[in-house]
């Protein structure tokens, strides 16, 4: 199933992304975790890619099974920062042969050893050059694409950073999925923007449960997401309690979710971390809510 049928449909849903192994020794309890949050059977799950695409080949693996076994449609993670042209058009392939229908198109995370190469060398400098090539390839995938509500660490500001975003769009995005945030006026501010900018695709609002404190420094290293004092002061209070500060963590981000659907959005997506447990609790918060 194309996620543009899930988006179109205008029911409240909730999806979950899961992430392969970054060893091969993981792969079975990684398998696992992926498995156990496909049995709660979301709108979709997303499967990553991995930083440097150095966990790639198992991403097509996780999201075949999951598409097979469980039933649940998959959105498979293609980055391009540090393939050839060669590599991403035998990746696109891959896909296609294995009936996925659903990609995210990203450039990537820049491990420290990209973040010093030379970019003038890379066959792919951004996100949309690999959209380019998905569709030129002839596949027929539906294309995601992602944003950030609180502008790009690279852009330099975030008019700039819409400007671009609307060049993805018009490239063949058929949605997006934001990154991490933690108040969501500033995904309200950030929608007013986009639509008067012309972005008319779904915007998947992406959710990210912090279930521990060390957690939220990451959060802020990889997204530079702003703190409310709200969420500062549960972590504060909570953050050295395991249970106290997961239970915290997920009331939070249910919240969140609960005033997400409230105002108009109709889907969210969680960044579960391969946590069964944390996906599974969200979920059941939310019963009565999705129907």
């Amino acid at each position: 199933m194309k996620l543009s049928e899930v988006f179109n449909s205008h029911k409240l849903s909730l999806s979950f992304e899961v992430f392969p192994p970054k060893t091969d020794t993981a792969f079975d309890s990684v398998k696992t975790a992926t498995e156990e949050i496909a049995k709660l059977h979301p709108s979709f799950m997303s499967v990553t890619y991995g930083a440097g695409g150095g966990t790639s080949r198992y991403t097509l693996e996780i999201a075949k099974n999951i598409k097979s076994t469980y039933g649940v449609p998959t959105l498979a993670h293609l980055t391009c920062v540090s393939s050839t042209k060669e590599i991403v058009l035998s990746k696109i392939e891959e896909m296609k042969n294995a009936g996925i229908q659903n990609v995210m198109a990203l450039r990537g995370d820049l491990t420290p050893e990209l973040e010093a190469s030379d970019r003038t060398t890379w066959c792919y400098r951004h996100a949309i050059d690999l959209i380019h090539d998905i569709k030129a390839s002839g596949a027929d995938f539906c294309i995601g694409g992602a944003c950030y509500p609180e502008i790009h660490p690279e852009s330099r500001d975030q008019k700039e950073d819409i400007k671009y975003l609307k060049e993805k769009v018009d490239a063949g995005c058929s949605f997006l999925t934001t990154q991490m945030f933690f108040d969501n006026n500033l995904l309200y501010n950030f929608l007013y923007k986009i639509r008067e900018a012309g972005i008319l695709v779904p915007i998947i609002p992406g959710i990210m449960p912090i279930t521990n404190a060390n957690q939220v420094e990451r959060a802020m290293k990889l997204s530079g997401s702003f703190m409310p004092q709200r969420f500062k002061s549960l972590v504060d209070k909570f953050g050295t309690s395991p249970s106290a500060m997961k239970q915290a963590g997920i009331a939070y981000a249910t919240d969140q979710i609960i005033d997400l659907f409230a105002n108009g959005i109709t889907n969210v997506h969680v960044y579960s971390m391969n946590k069964p447990d944390v996906a599974e609790k969200i979920q059941q918060n939310l019963s009565d809510i999705l129907g």
